[in-house]
């Protein structure tokens, strides 16, 4: 039996996140035994074989093929973008939030703009004879992003340590970095333009298109993102019973109006029997309401549950579409 791989952050806060978001989908990891530390299983998924990779080092095991699914930061993926459909993003994750940004001094204060910083390059060079230098980690996400904004005179400075440290040092005079919340820069004396946000990033599953498929590999992707999104669909909407009696399907339509939808409803011939609807979080005061006003008696119910699995799962079916599994 072929197994599929999937590569998750092996150190710091990524990889905490990582292992709480499987946690709470029911699916902790723990280290293989014998594997140094590189290896991981998930409990109830013995179909899948973790590898602990950095997030960079995920980006290439999918390119490549050596990992079926990975987990790390959109940033890094668009990064390392080849022109070939090699990686394809599956699931945004709701962590590891971060943007990348194009920041310059806070003495600049004349510059807040992408075009602002188009003239002072123009003015640096006839001044200084060289172009001015931006200095980042990113550099096929700065070079796309300042083409897009008809900027020409700068050059690229890569940067090995601490991007925002660049001006300071006189290495750059502007940087294109990754931030959270901004304190960062602050720290080191630099704003972010105003219009200077290239990617707003967040940990992704993503899914190989150069690995190979097998029907055994497919499968287990399929039982893992069915779980997760079932977790997740859980996690944000209560399940509501309720007997309709009138017109139930009037019902059912103003309830679909505002997102409810129906999971179950009472065979043929039980007039009296129960619905079950699926119901956002943030609708169920105005779905309680409606079912009322159409014909809802008795008590109606409102459950929080551990998953909500769907017959035909959308995740699973974008899945399908993207590996063609």
């Amino acid at each position: 039996m072929n197994k599929l791989i999937l590569a998750v952050p092996s150190k710091g806060r990524l990889q905490e996140q990582a292992n709480a978001y499987f946690a709470d989908a029911g699916l902790p990891m723990s280290k293989a035994a014998g594997a140094r530390g590189y290896r991981a299983l998930i409990d109830g998924m013995p179909k899948i074989d973790v590898m602990l990779l950095s997030a960079s080092e995920i980006v290439a095991a999918l390119q490549s093929g050596d990992a079926h699914l990975g987990i790390t930061g959109e940033d890094l993926i668009r990064e390392n973008e080849t022109g070939e459909d090699r990686i394809a993003l599956v699931k945004a994750l709701g962590f590891g939030f971060a943007d990348v940004v194009v920041a310059v001094p806070q003495a600049w204060i004349d510059v807040s703009t992408m075009a602002d910083l188009d003239d002072v390059c123009a003015a640096f060079y006839q001044r200084h004879r060289r172009r001015l230098r931006i200095a980042t980690k990113y550099v096929n996400l700065t070079r796309a992003f300042f083409a897009k904004a008809g900027i020409a005179d700068y050059r690229i400075v890569e940067s090995a340590g601490a991007t925002e440290g660049a001006p300071a040092a006189g290495a750059a005079e502007a940087v294109v970095d990754i931030t959270t919340t901004g304190a960062t820069l602050a720290a080191n004396d630099l704003k972010t333009l105003e219009d200077g946000t290239i990617l707003k990033s967040q940990s992704h599953l993503a899914a190989s298109l150069s690995a190979k498929w097998t029907n055994d590999c497919a499968g287990a992707a399929k039982s893992l993102l069915a779980r997760l999104a079932a977790r997740e669909r859980a996690k944000t909407s209560h399940v509501l019973r309720a007997r309709l009696n009138g017109k139930p399907d009037a019902a059912l339509q103003a309830v679909a109006k505002i997102g409810v939808s129906l999971l179950s409803k009472p065979s043929k011939g039980n007039s009296g029997g129960e619905y079950s609807l699926l119901c956002p979080n943030d609708r169920l005061a105005d779905a309680i309401t409606l079912l009322r006003r159409r014909g809802a008696t008795g008590s109606v119910t409102a459950q929080t549950v551990e998953y909500v699995f769907e017959t035909e799962d959308p995740l699973v079916a974008a899945f399908e579409k993207l590996v063609k599994a």
